[in-house]
């Protein structure tokens, strides 16, 4: 629509039956798109480049992906990130940025994988899950450990990329250099000192066991249709793409994280700022009974 307009205040001229419009050269296009605004595409790249651009401020940084955030909520703008190439930038940014970058980077991420199998695909093409889950991790002494806030957002951005995603789940299964894998990680972060991560991650692993309904095959009158391209096209392609349960189970066995959960439940860890609470969480005992 925007484009429509645009072309017709361009090519806009006085009413005049005897000449054919003709293209206008005295309009400013600063002043076009002061009047229909810029396009999503547009202010997406915008804020990508202040984004990635070391020479601009942290604060301006984490401003600009805030924005892109704000922006790809939507699924088309999503979907864009692939077209507008965008998914190289983004990923990059994890492990070449100060902690609220890399945080902020994390929230875009998820944001974008949300309920968006295209948008999981995409990103799945750049082995992304070794790097994600290494915020889970302690980082070797003397290295600070990732914050509260960036391990909170790698699990969101992990849910994001996991749910109704199996082949995302067989990539968790492969070893990382340090002999761990995703299932590992995901089994130590049942043990994070902040409760809420526990919480979060456990969250994620009952998602991941609730079984998914694949939609109905074609049937043998449809059986020949066009699947037409969109966010969701494969969960119709691949209807076993949405299965998650039983790769998961077989993990929480193979991966001793029923063995974890068991002895967090019956033996819980101190958690709070100082180390101090060591009462159960109810919150946690109920999302690992059920």
């Amino acid at each position: 629509m925007q484009s429509l307009l645009r072309w017709g205040i361009e090519n806009s001229t006085p009413q005049n039956n005897n000449t054919a419009p003709a293209r206008r050269t005295d309009l400013n296009p600063e002043i076009i798109d002061l009047l229909l605004g810029k396009s999503d595409a547009q202010l997406m790249k915008e804020a990508m480049t202040i984004a990635v651009d070391e020479g601009n401020s942290e604060e301006d940084r984490v401003s600009a992906l805030d924005n892109l955030e704000m922006l790809i909520e939507q699924i088309d703008n999503a979907n864009n990130l692939e077209n507008l190439k965008m998914w190289d930038p983004l990923h990059a940014l994890l492990t070449s940025s100060p902690d609220s970058i890399t945080t902020q980077t994390l929230w875009v991420i998820g944001t974008a994988l949300q309920n968006n199998p295209s948008a999981q695909d995409a990103y799945l093409k750049l082995n992304p899950l070794p790097t994600l889950t290494s915020f889970l991790s302690p980082s070797p002494s003397p290295s600070p450990s990732p914050s509260k806030h960036l391990r909170s957002k790698a699990i969101y951005a992990l849910s994001g990329l996991l749910k109704h995603n199996a082949p995302a789940l067989l990539q968790l299964g492969v070893k990382h250099s340090d002999g761990r894998n995703g299932w590992d990680t995901l089994r130590l972060a049942l043990q994070d000192p902040d409760i809420s991560i526990r919480r979060k991650t456990l969250f994620l692993l009952n998602a991941l066991l609730i079984s998914s309904h694949s939609p109905s095959p074609p049937t043998n009158h449809s059986s020949s249709r066009t699947i037409h391209p969109n966010s969701h096209a494969i969960h119709l392609s691949n209807p076993s793409r949405v299965s998650t349960s039983p790769p998961t189970l077989d993990a929480l066995r193979t991966h001793r994280i029923i063995d974890t959960l068991i002895d967090a439940l019956t033996h819980p860890l101190p958690y709070g700022e100082d180390g101090d609470k060591e009462e159960a969480d109810r919150e946690f005992e109920e999302l690992g009974v059920t």
